[in-house]
């Protein structure tokens, strides 16, 4: 298994200066930068639209990694996929049809994900794991950074790990919700190839970001 990767929300950047922080946290040695849509509908709380992204866009050469917590996910997909989202990843319950969804996504030439949250079975990636190159699995309830870690989800980990081990394909294994230097090595273990951590990530200031994310990659 390779090294876990790690996926910085800029939910927890300071957002009077977001450009900054995120050439600051691409350069203390993030993988991705994971941007978290929410509508104040699907989820609790509102936060960034495609306009940002377009604007964050020239700030980073590393994959926006794109987490739509929208509901209709569809009308919003496209916009992002202009802004320049690389991955695009949506919820089941978002609906109301996660194939179709997941199609365009990957029409626009993008990399397509499933969300499942905390309550969601395992059985919504049953008919989809061909349109897939992404699992991420909620460890908290979507709506808010800097939330505690829901233990149920090691187990889910686990058990999707098996799943993509036996489809034969490359997809990633992405956790969200309450990650840091305690538990990113039980979730490595349990089968995660990136982790989302956004207040372990920022912590600190920017003279702490490549030490946060130097403890996240070796726990």
């Amino acid at each position: 298994m390779p090294p876990v990767r790690i996926a910085p929300s800029i939910l927890s950047a300071d957002f009077s200066k977001l450009g900054e922080e995120v050439r600051a946290i691409d350069a203390a040695g993030a993988d991705w930068i994971h941007v978290d849509v929410m509508d104040n509908h699907f989820v609790p709380n509102l936060t960034i639209g495609p306009m940002v992204v377009k604007a964050l866009r020239p700030h980073s050469q590393k994959p926006f990694d794109v987490h739509l917590m929208v509901q209709p996910a569809d009308a919003l997909v496209e916009a992002f996929a202009e802004a320049g989202a690389d991955i695009l990843s949506v919820h089941p319950e978002s609906g109301p049809h996660l194939h179709r969804t997941l199609m365009r996504i990957r029409a626009l030439g993008k990399q397509a994900g499933v969300v499942l949250n905390p309550a969601t079975p395992l059985s919504a990636l049953d008919h989809v794991m061909d349109l897939i190159d992404l699992v991420l699995v909620m460890s908290v309830n979507p709506g808010f950074g800097g939330q505690s870690f829901i233990e149920s989800a090691l187990p889910k980990i686990e058990a999707i790990r098996k799943r993509i081990d036996a489809s034969g394909k490359s997809i990633e294994l992405e956790v969200d919700g309450g990650v840091d230097a305690g538990n990113a090595g039980r979730l490595a273990a349990a089968g995660a190839t990136m982790l989302v951590a956004g207040t372990a990530s920022f912590r600190g200031g920017p003279d702490r970001y490549a030490a946060n994310i130097a403890a996240l990659k070796a726990a």
